[in-house]
């Protein structure tokens, strides 16, 4: 369940004030099952005015396929994920993969 926005908490604490203020202005109760019965109404009230304000949208997040490669000056691939986070992964180059196979020291 997602937490209560501000304007949720603000509107319903309004509204159970005012609504207990005038529940009990206007019935003139001075019994305590009178006064219980208007704190519970106006409970409810406020709830239900917080819970029917209308939700804040969140934006969706960009989803991508495959991650997207990059290739520098200096040689190596800058991988990027769907998020934007970059990861350093070294280019392979042919005349590298040669020397290798080829050293001069057997």
């Amino acid at each position: 369940m997602p937490r209560p926005t501000a304007a949720q908490l603000v509107y319903g604490s309004a509204t159970v004030i005012c609504t207990t203020l005038a529940l009990l202005l206007l019935s003139g109760t001075e019994s305590g099952i009178g006064v219980g019965i208007a704190a519970v109404t106006a409970l409810a009230l406020g709830l239900l005015v917080a819970v029917r304000l209308p939700q804040p949208r969140q934006p969706a997040p960009a989803r991508t396929a495959h991650p997207h490669h990059t290739v520098h000056a200096s040689g190596t691939h800058h991988a990027l994920d769907g998020l934007g986070a970059r990861e350093r992964v070294p280019a392979a180059r042919p005349s590298q993969q040669a020397n290798r196979q080829h050293s001069l020291r057997r």
